[in-house]
């Protein structure tokens, strides 16, 4: 048995740096097929609480157990209530309850198409839901300068000046 925790397990075994780049890229192509596999079956019934063991769960997905820690830990942050993912092993009882709006924006940020594009979110939002939603996230993450104010532009502050006569000091 590993002094290591399943997450720390799961962290080593995908975000190895001394791995083949080639092997690497196929473990990632192969999960990101499980992964639009188990969404498609959670969100063909959103309302619906799954919960169960690490353990039960990945039987229930047809997964190893590593698997679905994977997915529990790319979940996490979409869950109404949190699982405590960083000290659970095979017999954490945890939960799929979802928010499904933060899971459809958090698919946007992460750049997942093949999970955002599922189409079982169709029966879940209206398509104008949905473009809102995306366009939401992509605004979340833009950055807005404020308009420079130059030398000899009028004072914001009103008082008819020159900024450089006034505020600007």
């Amino acid at each position: 048995m590993s002094d290591k925790t399943l997450l720390e397990q799961w962290q080593a075994i995908a975000y190895n740096q001394n791995e083949d780049k080639n092997r690497l890229k196929k473990f990632w192509d192969e999960y990101f097929l499980i992964e639009r596999d188990i969404y498609a079956q959670l969100l063909t019934n959103p309302d619906e609480e799954v919960t169960g063991t690490v353990k039960e769960l990945a039987e229930k997905y047809g997964q190893e157990v590593m698997t679905m820690v994977g997915f529990l830990d790319g979940i996490n942050d979409s869950l109404k209530t949190p699982n405590p993912i960083e000290t659970m092993d095979e017999d954490t009882t945890v939960s799929l309850a979802f928010d499904k709006e933060r899971l459809y924006k958090n698919m946007v940020d992460a750049k997942a198409d093949w999970l955002y594009n599922l189409p079982q979110w169709e029966s879940i939002f209206s398509e104008e839901k949905r473009k809102e939603l995306y366009l939401e996230q992509k605004k979340s993450g833009t950055i807005v300068k404020p308009h420079k104010i130059g030398r000899n532009d009028p004072c914001p502050c009103g008082s008819g000046k020159k900024y450089k006569y006034c505020c600007g000091r």
